[in-house]
């Protein structure tokens, strides 16, 4: 049977509900749907996401902690309580700049099943 991290109507906090690891980076599935999906991220320092692109747009909330934000070769440097959108299609990198933990939601692009509604 599979162990569900996070349980509908149960309160939780996600800084609370991810631990760093030392040297790396922990994700934990939240929700994960046809439409999206969204994960608990904690990177230790200096750890990093490679650039790369995905085919839908993604939110970033920083809860904890500090990171550099590349899309489309701009940097942006993130504080805890700040978020920003990663465009699709778009190259984006993540690097912490000290240790941090953040949300990612992922939004696909939703198909119509009728054009004239």
């Amino acid at each position: 049977m599979e162990k569900k991290l996070f349980y509908s109507g149960k309160a939780f906090n996600f800084t609370k509900e991810v631990e760093y690891s030392e040297e790396g980076i922990v994700s934990k599935g939240v929700l994960e749907k046809q439409t999206g999906n969204v994960s608990l991220f904690a990177f230790d320092k200096g750890q990093m996401l490679s650039e790369h692109t995905a085919p839908f747009d993604a939110l970033v909330q920083v809860l904890e902690g500090k990171a550099e934000i590349l899309i489309g070769n701009v940097p942006n440097i993130l504080s805890e309580g700040e978020s920003i959108i990663m465009p699709a299609n778009i190259p984006h990198a993540v690097t912490a700049t000290e240790k941090f933990k953040m949300l990612l939601t992922m939004i696909k692009n939703a198909t119509r099943q009728n054009e004239n509604n």
